[in-house]
C-alpha cells in the first residue's frame, strides 16, 4: 500500500488571478479540502487550497504562492495527494482504489488469474480492470459481492466468481 493517496488534479487556469480549475477523486467532493495541504506526486512539493465556489465537474479553487494566470497554467495536469493516515477509516466492505491496485486474482477454485490492473468507474458502478498470463485480454469485472465475494488485503488477494462466459 502506498502511503499517498491521490484526491484531486488541477484541470486547468480559471481566469486571470491564479485561480485553478480543480477536480476532486474524493467520495464527497467538497471534502478535498479538509486534506490540506495537498502533496504533488513525489512528495517534494505541498499545495496549500481555499476552495471558492463549484464548477462543472470540479471546484474553482487559490492555491498559495499561485498569483497569474500563467503561474496556474504550469500546474495543468498535475495530481493531488493526501497522506493514507489523513483519510478516515472505511467499514469492512469498502476499500480505496490504490489498496485494490496490484491484488492477485483468484477464481473460486483457487487458480490464479492475473492481478487487477486498475478500478474504474464510468458511472454506473466499479469495474476491476484484470490482467494476467492466463487472460488473452484485459478483462473488467463488476465490482459487486456477487462478482467479487472475499476481498483479502492483509493476504493481497482476491477471489472472483465472474459471470459465465466472462473469462
Amino acid at each position: 500500500m502506498n502511503d499517498l493517496v491521490c484526491v484531486g488534479a488541477i484541470v486547468g487556469a480559471f481566469g486571470v488571478r491564479g485561480e485553478v480549475r480543480l477536480k476532486s477523486f474524493c467520495a464527497v467532493p467538497g471534502d478535498i479540502d479538509t486534506y490540506s495541504p495537498l502533496l504533488s506526486e513525489d512528495g517534494a512539493r505541498s499545495y496549500s487550497i481555499t476552495l471558492g465556489g463549484s464548477l462543472k465537474n470540479g471546484f474553482i479553487a487559490r492555491l498559495d504562492g499561485i498569483a497569474t494566470k500563467e503561474q496556474a497554467d504550469t500546474l495543468r495536469g498535475i495530481r493531488l495527494f493526501t497522506k493514507r493516515d489523513q483519510l478516515p477509516s472505511l467499514p469492512d466492505d469498502e476499500y480505496y482504489y490504490t489498496d485494490l491496485i496490484g491484488l492477485e486474482v483468484l477464481d473460486t477454485g483457487g487458480t490464479v488469474l492475473g492481478r487487477v490492473k486498475n478500478v474504474l468507474n464510468h458511472g454506473a458502478g466499479d469495474l476491476l480492470e484484470i490482467h494476467g498470463p492466463a487472460l488473452k485480454a484485459s478483462v473488467l469485472l463488476p465490482f459487486t459481492l456477487v462478482s467479487v465475494p472475499t476481498v483479502d488485503l492483509t493476504a493481497g488477494r482476491i477471489i472472483v466468481d465472474p459471470p459465465d462466459g466472462l473469462l
